[in-house]
């Protein structure tokens, strides 16, 4: 597997350089609004980053696309107006038997993501998203996957709406390097962004320690950093300014081998109760009224939770506290807290590997960890009576449709959201900067690049499963930070 996935990398790796040449010969100049998705008519699909599944997934990708009449698929990078840029991982969770009444023919059951990125001539993102199976599919679930992507990639162009455009840097801004810290559920945004602006505006360099929402507020106020990432809404302090960067989701993720990979559905009060330590077996009667049919042990459940201060431990106690008065009276919504059960682990990733380590387990870590180190994890029942798994539909069907974001302040907030899709554990998640500095060209840079993550940055969102701002909460934080000096 490792093999083929550097095959198919060094493969892409060829093609792009390819289309990278063709780019400095024919476009100088890179202004980040000078191509909008609607304009794209031509696609490069450049070799998909998939192990053995690379060649069918890239060839439904273009039957799906081409068969819309909307795009055509050219075999020459030069001759595209963007490349198509996949990777997959498909892995086997389990076996299910189609027959309640039979086990003597049993089929494989697969979880995995499709994640692409649409580069356009400038090398710049115009569209990005991540898949992940459908609850119920008749298909396979390649097919499956291409068909979702490719969907979603030809409403995009349809729509042919784009972020607002950043302003070009200031041409007195020299060299820079900043220094930032915090949390670690959407570090892995943070890091490609941060990754993206250095190549977008050379000479700026970010540096991002993620050690958890609640250390790196602590180093931001302490002024050993220069801005901090944070998942815990911002307070009315006067020291410090907050911007809303992206949506993301917590999931309960769960080691369960007897499941046969079939998706477990948790309900708020069984969460509150697993993790109160009232719920202590995986076979009680409140985790299976929801299950039935599933085959659910008569074990002691694994609880796994964050030792260190976090903004993951903040969203996914301040779900419970909203569903469970229980829960809210004895602990409450906070960063961190003295767990009556269970073993703690530092970091979203800390937590992954130790529920992936540890049978019968379950932990909460943001989407992203959960598909990484390719983890079960469950549908949670929303208020609207529905089980609901998280993807980025999910994540961003919490987004109301009007009057978030009309107004400045910090408690922007769509955890447990009523719509019958929304996913109750959706959450916004905050870089927070000081209000005042002494050093203006740090500050200019900061402010350069809050521009690029809230323009240029938001179309990378989706790819690592991350959902992008409202447009008009993009568009009151543009006005807020160009009133800024």
């Amino acid at each position: 597997m490792k093999r083929s996935r550097s095959i198919a990398s060094a493969a892409w790796q060829v093609a792009l350089w390819t289309f990278t040449i063709f780019l400095l010969a024919a476009c100088p100049g890179r202004d980040a609004g000078a191509q909008k998705l609607g304009t794209v008519h031509t696609i490069f699909i450049a070799p998909v980053e998939a192990g053995s599944n690379a060649s069918a997934i890239a060839n439904r990708l273009k039957a799906q696309l081409e068969h819309s009449g909307s795009l055509r698929i050219v075999s020459d990078p030069a001759a595209a107006d963007a490349v198509l840029q996949a990777t997959a991982s498909i892995w086997a969770i389990g076996t299910v038997s189609p027959s309640l009444h039979s086990n003597s023919m049993r089929d494989v059951n697969y979880q995995g993501h499709l994640s692409a990125e649409l580069i356009n001539r400038d090398r710049q993102t115009l569209w990005s998203y991540m898949v992940t199976p459908r609850s119920f599919r008749s298909s396979s679930i390649i097919d499956d996957l291409a068909d979702q992507l490719a969907a979603h990639l030809l409403e995009a162009i349809r729509s042919g709406i784009p972020y607002p455009t950043a302003t070009s840097a200031a041409p007195g801004v020299v060299s820079v390097t900043l220094q930032a810290a915090g949390s670690t559920l959407p570090a892995p945004l943070y890091l490609k962004w941060f990754e993206s602006y250095a190549q977008a505006q050379l000479g700026t360099v970010i540096l991002y320690d993620p050690i958890g929402s609640e250390a790196g507020v602590e180093k931001l106020k302490a002024g050993s950093v220069d801005f901090a990432g944070s998942d815990i809404p911002p307070s009315d302090s006067s020291a410090f300014l907050s911007f809303p960067t992206a949506l993301g989701g917590v999931v309960p993720v769960y080691n369960l081998p007897t499941l046969g990979g079939r998706t477990l559905n948790l309900t708020p009060q069984a969460l509150a109760g697993i993790y109160s330590g009232v719920v202590r077996k995986w076979n009680d009667p409140l985790i299976r009224e929801s299950n039935r049919g599933l085959h659910l042990p008569e074990a002691e459940i694994a609880v796994v939770h964050r030792s260190d201060g976090s903004g993951t431990t903040y969203i996914w106690t301040s779900f419970l506290s909203d569903v469970s008065p229980d829960w809210k009276t004895r602990y409450g919504a906070a960063a961190h807290i003295d767990w009556s059960v269970g073993t703690g682990a530092e970091t979203n990733e800390g937590v992954a590997r130790l529920v992936q380590q540890t049978p019968n387990a379950i932990g909460y870590v943001e989407l992203i960890y959960a598909v990484q180190n390719q983890l079960n994890y469950a549908a949670v029942r929303n208020p609207a009576g529905q089980f609901v798994k998280t993807s980025l539909d999910s994540i961003i069907a919490a987004v109301p449709d009007t009057s978030l974001g009309q107004t400045r302040d910090s408690s922007l907030s769509i955890l447990n959201a009523p719509g019958r899709n929304a996913y109750p554990l959706s959450a916004f998640t905050w870089i927070l900067i000081p209000a005042q500095s002494s050093d203006a060209r740090k500050r200019e840079a900061i402010l350069q690049f809050l521009r690029w993550m809230l323009t240029s940055g938001q179309k990378e969102c989706e790819a690592l499963g991350y959902g992008p701002l409202p447009h008009r909460i993009v568009t009151r934080e543009l006005d807020v930070l160009n009133q800024l000096k």
